[in-house]
């Protein structure tokens, strides 16, 4: 499988501040590629540093084989880029701004353009001044699908869409990575990332802390029980019971990570009068989530 995107110790310094560290990484054809962090973590300098809109201080970048500085218009033309910071031509009307960016790419914009528009639900006859945030995303998204480009750069893609359209973005997501192209996708929506990425990287402080499947790390992670009680029981509870840790409370209501059988923590919850209860397998939130707190067993 060949390598699409290669980041070998990248570093960017903004003078005294941080921005990345030695950030290591590599993304191969055909694969939805997740990047998470909080903000400020450093993902979107990362992005920039992908699509050379700043240099590194050190290190190396290579996006589908090419060196984004020296070959950025050849490398323009295989991408298809959503910015979380998207602008775009306030006076020109949707379709009028879709021809402008397919003839940048040497392009007549032909019928595909109606097709995404329709699947996203998206008006291509009104000024761009007059559409709602999420109506100027569908046509960034549309503008970055339209050339059915190599490489989908997409930072935080569904922001201001209803989930209807959310949806639709992420079918296409898929079909994408189907068809051998690839999806580098920051988002801040871990619940769509877990449905379309193969891999995540997790990113914090500038400095990635990890790269690994989807699947391998919700299988490593703790699953979560959440009770309400009547009333609040007794603290250290549930310290003895095997596999089971309190991880939150908040008066009656406690939070378990639970790493093992079942039946040791219904036992002990039902010496106590029960309200609700609420137990699910861990997700990537819960590894998030976990992660970013320190919590013993999280990745």
């Amino acid at each position: 499988m060949d390598v699409v995107v290669v980041a070998d110790r990248l570093t960017k310094h903004y003078g005294a501040d941080r921005g990345v560290i030695d950030l290591s990484f590599s993304v191969s054809q055909g694969e939805v590629f997740g990047y998470l962090g909080p903000n400020g973590a450093g993902k979107t300098t990362t992005i920039r540093l992908l699509l050379d809109l700043v240099r590194p201080s050190s290190g190396r970048v290579r996006v589908l084989g090419l060196d984004p500085r020296r070959d950025g218009v050849a490398l323009r033309a295989r991408l298809g880029v959503v910015p979380g910071d998207l602008r775009l031509y306030e006076r020109l009307t949707g379709r009028d701004v879709l021809v402008y960016f397919s003839a940048l790419r040497g392009r007549r914009l032909g019928p595909e353009a109606d097709a995404l528009a329709e699947r996203l639900d998206a008006d291509l006859s009104r000024p761009v001044r007059s559409l709602s945030k999420g109506n100027r995303q569908k046509i960034g998204l549309i503008q970055a699908l339209l050339h059915r480009p190599e490489l989908l750069v997409l930072d935080e893609p569904t922001s201001g869409l209803d989930p209807l359209v959310q949806e639709q973005v992420l079918q296409l997501m898929r079909e994408a990575a189907a068809e051998g192209r690839t999806v580098f996708l920051s988002s801040h929506a871990l619940s769509e990332v877990q449905r379309v990425a193969d891999r995540v990287g997790v990113v914090r402080d500038g400095r990635l802390e990890l790269v690994e499947g989807v699947e391998s790390l919700r299988a490593r992670a703790l699953g979560r029980v959440v009770v309400s009680f009547a009333q609040v029981p007794p603290p250290g509870a549930f310290d003895r019971l095997p596999g089971v840790r309190e991880t939150e409370r908040h008066g009656a209501v406690v939070t378990l990570a639970l790493d093992g059988p079942a039946d040791p923590l219904v036992k002990a919850i039902a010496r106590f009068e029960v309200v609700g209860l609420d137990s699910h397998e861990a997700d990537l939130e819960d590894v998030f989530l976990a992660f970013y707190r320190g919590d013993a067993g999280a990745p």
